[in-house]
């Protein structure tokens, strides 16, 4: 997979928005929920599943006062409408669709995700032979991998939306707008950056590590992994920490892989130990990923919306 980037590559300077002269509730109520997301974002020492549950809710929040913003004002509608012959709210139309993608696509790993562990529990608690669990273990690592093909896929698509969404950003600084064009544009730009960067993180804290030392297993390294893992900035040297509890999982089923593999040399006792160690963190990482699925699936419907109301100012 890519090296991708954590939330520290679209943290966005905190400061207020510059509102309109004429001040609009909605445009309050907007400028307030994306504040609050950056500082969020920047204040937040680790990203874990809890940490991304808050994030999405927090999406959710933005996202309805967007509709709020976009569908009680006329200002705003005219805005989208008339600048450069509706040119602004193409943009933003054609944006709605690759994070609607993205969300769908999130929304399907994370509930495949669920259905194979919950598979291979079942197959552990069975406690079969070993060349039967060995076998389970090797269809969750199949299921592992081609997943992660489909992240690097929406990853891919978005550092695109990224940098297209740059472009429109750096163009708002520059031109010389209508003050209350040049708010629509930032705020939904910046909605949008905040958006990419969440489903980024969410995506990185989903994926499959690609490091040799996945098939060496051990539980000593597993250990190190349940805290976190850090990972690089691409646009600057701070370390963002994202805590790798889907990583450490896979760790400990390559390691009972290998226990498997290894059964004649080892003693029962020893893999049964790995056996219900391997089952707890699956139990945990189950109820983290059920949590996800409700944040993404509030998010999914927040973004049909929205696509809804571009549509509707389209045709109309």
């Amino acid at each position: 997979m890519e090296n991708s980037s954590s939330f520290s590559d679209l943290h966005l300077p905190v400061r207020s928005i510059s509102l309109p002269t004429r001040v609009h509730p909605t445009s309050v109520k907007l400028e307030s929920a994306l504040n609050h997301l950056k500082t969020w974002q920047i204040s937040s020492p680790v990203i874990g599943a809890e940490m991304l549950q808050n994030g999405l809710a927090g999406l959710a929040e933005m996202y309805s006062c967007i509709e709020e913003f976009i569908s009680s004002s006329t200002q705003t509608q005219q805005a989208l409408i008339c600048h450069e012959n509706g040119q602004l709210l193409e943009e933003a139309f054609d944006k709605s669709i690759t994070l609607i993608d993205t969300c769908s696509s999130s929304r399907d790993l994370l509930l495949m995700m669920k259905e194979n562990m919950q598979t291979l529990q079942s197959a552990l608690r069975r406690r079969r032979d070993s060349l039967s669990i060995e076998n389970e273990i090797s269809c969750y690592i199949t299921f592992r991998k081609k997943m992660n093909k489909d992240i690097s896929k929406s990853l891919q698509a978005l550092k695109k939306l990224e940098s297209k969404n740059k472009t429109t950003i750096l163009s708002n600084t520059t031109n010389d707008h209508d003050q209350h064009v040049s708010f629509t544009i930032k705020v939904l730009s910046e909605a949008t950056a905040i958006t990419i960067s969440i489903f980024r993180s969410l995506l990185i804290f989903v994926s499959m590590s690609t490091s040799n030392k996945m098939k060496l297993g051990g539980w000593s390294l597993i250990s190190k992994l349940m805290k976190m893992r850090p990972l690089s900035s691409s646009s600057d040297d701070d370390h963002q920490k994202i805590i790798k509890q889907v990583e450490s999982v896979d760790f400990a089923v390559y390691s009972l892989h290998g226990s498997c593999s290894r059964s004649s040399n080892g003693s029962n006792s020893d893999k049964a130990s790995e056996v219900n160690m391997t089952q707890k963190m699956l139990q945990g990482l189950n109820v983290s990923i059920k949590g996800l699925e409700t944040g993404v699936d509030s998010m999914f419907k927040c973004l049909i919306q929205n696509r809804v109301s571009f549509l509707n100012i389209l045709t109309n």
